[in-house]
């Protein structure tokens, strides 16, 4: 797979990884990660309480079959990417109405593919 390029985009592989996330075929996120991928998002969904979903390949699998589909949305507030990172700003929303805050970085390899990917969300602070 080709490396995600698009340059009116801020941070062109984040925009791609939260729009397949959204889709109906969410697992298609698969193919965008490298063989020594690993990842931490940090699930908060108010109060005191939140889940660390992290690991691999595995663990991403996982964490993709127990998601509720085709009920949030992700929409960014704000994007950059320098180099091989990117990072992004952006909100979570349940049919229409802002639920979450969410950042998200991501680090790169040679072919375009994610290495690392750290997220944190948490509906204690919005943004808009």
């Amino acid at each position: 797979m080709p490396a995600i390029s698009a340059p009116d985009v801020p941070a062109p592989f984040l925009t791609t990884w939260f729009a397949i996330l959204d889709s109906d075929d969410a697992d298609r996120i698969l193919d965008l990660i490298s063989h020594d991928f690993s990842f931490s998002i940090l699930f908060s969904t108010g109060g005191d309480a939140g889940t660390d979903f992290h690991g691999g390949r595995a663990e991403l699998e996982g964490y993709l079959a127990q998601r509720e589909v085709g009920v949030r949305t992700h929409h960014p507030l704000t994007a950059s990417a320098v180099g091989r990172d990117e990072l992004y700003l952006g909100e979570v929303r349940r049919a229409g109405v802002p639920e979450a805050t969410f950042v998200a970085s991501a680090r790169l390899d040679d072919q375009g593919r994610v290495r690392r990917l750290l997220i944190g969300r948490s509906p204690a602070v919005l943004f808009t």
